[in-house]
């Protein structure tokens, strides 16, 4: 354990397990190339629910792919949760041209390829056999960093230019500082330059975890840190928000330690959010029921100043 963690190792997890890696996992796509992804799970037990994590449009030229999120990904696949992570064609090493008409940003090619590793799960475990037979298909779930946290709440059900682009085999979904309500909350240059930030969330009613940092400064809005909370107060489905104080947009370094996304290397920070999002997980896959409740208890008992855990009235 980082010496320099202190408060979040009282935040309970399981310890870790012998990990096996995949990458790249190529998927065919029709009319561009191949879909490139990484798959991250545990060497041995069967029935292990899935992530797929949707990276952002960073700054990094490489991290933000299927190679980034290691500090994230490698957490959560370590205690029980088979991780893949594509490169998304937004990605400096996607391989789309950023000035085709959909770039640089590819928002609905970037659904189209979450879809393709729906669709694609039986080849995705070909080409992977220690892990072949050892998902579970029924459990599923998306996270979403930034801008791949647009990515996943449209596929939470969020509504975009009167589009539904839900998809019925995800069960669940983590947002990572995502983008809030477009349109008028924007400045004019950003509402006019990003319209598809324009999403409806109120049709998201599968579980959702929302993660913000308590000092992440959007600039696409005059609005502060609260910007990225929008889901949760507009998605019936968003049962929590979990504030992660002291850091931005980048939560610590869940992009990587030293990746350009990480504005502030937080190893404390990081660590709470890896162990909170992880017992989310746990308790919303069935894993571990009581992981959520155990967590919010200990936060607030041991830890409260590292983080602010909000859940909507029912």
């Amino acid at each position: 354990m980082n010496r320099l963690i202190k408060l979040s190792r009282i935040l309970p997890a399981p310890d870790p397990a012998l990990t096996v890696g995949y990458t790249p996992i190529r998927l065919e796509m029709p009319g561009r190339q191949s879909l490139e992804l990484r798959l991250t799970a545990t060497a041995t037990g069967d029935a292990m629910p899935i992530v797929i994590l949707s990276h952002g449009f960073g700054p990094s030229n490489y991290i933000p792919s299927k190679d980034g999120y290691a500090p994230l990904a490698q957490f959560w696949a370590e205690r029980g949760i088979a991780v893949i992570q594509p490169t998304h064609a937004s990605s400096r090493v996607g391989g789309l041209d950023p000035d085709l008409p959909e770039g640089p940003f590819f928002w609905r090619e970037r659904v189209v390829e979450m879809r393709t590793i729906l669709d694609q799960l039986a080849e995705i475990e070909r080409q992977a056999p220690a892990v072949a037979g050892r998902l579970d298909h029924a459990r599923i779930a998306v996270a979403g960093h930034s801008f791949g946290g647009h990515t996943c709440s449209l596929l939470l059900g969020g509504r975009l230019e009167d589009k539904d682009f839900s998809d019925s085999r995800i069960g669940a979904g983590i947002l990572l500082a995502a983008p809030g309500r477009g349109g008028t909350d924007l400045t004019s240059e950003n509402a006019a330059r990003f319209p598809f930030f324009n999403v409806d969330f109120s049709g998201i009613n599968v579980p959702t975890l929302v993660v913000c940092g308590s000092e992440d400064d959007p600039h696409f809005t005059p609005r502060g840190s609260d910007w990225h909370a929008d889901v949760f107060h507009d998605a019936p489905g968003a049962d929590a928000l979990l504030t992660i104080n002291g850091v931005g947009h980048g939560l610590g370094g869940i992009a990587g330690l030293d990746a350009r996304e990480t504005e502030a290397e937080d190893p404390e920070a990081l660590e709470a959010t890896r162990r909170l999002t992880l017992a989310w997980l746990r308790s919303t896959f069935f894993i571990e029921p009581a992981a959520w409740k155990q967590s919010q208890a200990a936060l607030k008992e041991s830890a409260a100043t590292i983080a602010k855990i909000t859940l909507k009235e029912k």
